[in-house]
């Protein structure tokens, strides 16, 4: 990955990445705010709003119109987590210059388009257009409720919340249906103008478009932005679990789902992140762990069980769905294939099929624009940025010791378990 990041005002980064492989293009805006109850619903609404229509391209048929003309210009967009901060980001994916017909200026075109959304929305007056607004509410609920219907996201979003009730980390990033519902037009302007004043941005190139000019493009438009203080985006990180808490809920389901929340110790800039990441592999994060192969398949415990860790928050969950009968046996085996790591009952084979399980997913990151750009900005706020072939290396150099050190600081703090009806 060639990476060229320079400054394009006070809190606002340009980054190109080249690459020749492709024959699409990538160009994004990536806002990032912290996590705040009062205003998650506002900030999360403007990526989908300001991706659907501009001043230029007022309506779905202009803005469809423009699209073909780029050759099938892709906008697309999102709201995401890292750590405690929200994420908000518009896209655009286009087809290089060379492969058009007449080597039109396909790139340009794109950048364009973004900057036409993300600069010149369509107001009105000190407000977004109200039906523009009424339909991205709607999308929005909709978004938030499917969450609410696909109970494995759902229970992991209740054990997060249960676990950090106290923290911004257990905030949804979409916000609630309630606060979606009273949003208005000017609430979401000032939110606007709050980002373009003082949000940290990432303007992220992925490609073989000329930079230099894509460069140009948004200093031009950010030079006409009164720039504020930069609002700092920080994540609280809670080292070690105190007491166990534990909370359920009964629902119409046919598979209950069990997650249970751990303290890690161990967040992006230690020493051990590394080490935490293989022993996260080896416990229940790829097909040759410990969970997938005890838990789930010697002793047909659930459905599904698997670790994930989080090293901007410096947590892991565990989730696994399971019928209600296996729901304590579970538990406790969990814990048990996690005291077998802490114990260091694993061979160096196991961790050699670990590793290459690990580095082999982090290779495959080159293969798609939107993977890379995703891998970059989830280091934005680590001191010490890695390109995929240092973080192999580093996941090599990882010691036996190191895993079991590392294993050792991870602590129980929360379980939750999404509980359905007994069956008469």
């Amino acid at each position: 990955m060639n990476l060229v990041r320079k400054s394009i005002c006070d809190g606002v980064n340009f980054s190109n990445i080249k690459d020749n492989r492709f024959k699409t293009g990538r160009v994004s805006i990536t806002v990032f705010v912290p996590l705040d109850k009062d205003k998650v619903a506002q900030n999360a609404i403007l990526p989908f709003l300001l991706s659907k229509t501009c001043e230029k391209y007022p309506d779905l048929k202009n803005l469809n119109d423009r699209l073909e003309n780029l050759y099938g210009v892709s906008v697309g967009a999102e709201v995401s987590k890292l750590g405690e901060v929200q994420v908000l980001s518009i896209s655009a994916t286009f087809l290089e210059d060379e492969y058009s017909l007449q080597k039109e200026n396909i790139a340009q075109g794109a950048v364009d388009l973004l900057c036409q959304m993300f600069f010149y929305p369509v107001l009105e007056g000190m407000a977004f257009l109200g039906e523009n607004v009424e339909q991205e509410k709607r999308q929005l609920i909709e978004m938030i409720e499917s969450e609410y219907n696909d109970k494995r996201v759902f229970a992991k979003n209740k054990c997060e919340q249960w676990m950090c009730k106290d923290e911004k980390f257990g905030i949804n990033r979409l916000g609630t249906v309630e606060q979606v519902k009273s949003l208005t037009g000017q609430e979401i302007f000032d939110a606007w103008l709050n980002m373009l004043s003082s949000a940290k941005i990432e303007i992220t190139l992925l490609g073989k478009a000329d930079s230099e000019k894509v460069y140009e493009r948004f200093r031009d438009e950010f030079s006409k932005v009164k720039r504020t203080n930069v609002v700092a985006c920080a994540t609280k990180i809670i080292k070690r679990a105190g007491k166990i808490s534990e909370y359920a809920d009964v629902m119409n389901v046919s598979q209950s789902k069990l997650v249970m929340g751990f303290r890690t110790e161990v967040s992006a800039d230690d020493e051990l992140v590394n080490a935490m990441r293989v022993a996260v592999a080896i416990f229940g994060a790829t097909p040759y762990s410990k969970l997938f192969l005890n838990v789930r398949e010697k002793y047909s415990l659930c459905y599904y069980c698997s670790a994930k860790y989080d090293k901007n928050k410096g947590i892991m969950m565990v989730q696994s769905g399971v019928e209600n009968e296996n729901i304590d046996r579970a538990k406790e085996e969990i814990l048990n294939q996690l005291e077998e790591v802490k114990r260091g009952n694993f061979t160096e084979e196991d961790m050699q099929a670990i590793k290459r399980s690990m580095t082999n997913s982090f290779r495959t990151v080159g293969d798609y624009l939107s993977s890379m750009e995703n891998f970059y900005l989830s280091q934005i706020f680590d001191k010490n940025k890695v390109t995929t072939d240092e973080l192999i290396e580093k996941i090599k150099k990882v010691t036996k010791s190191e895993v079991i050190t590392a294993a050792n600081m991870i602590t129980l703090d929360t379980v939750y378990v999404l509980k359905g009806k007994a069956r008469p």
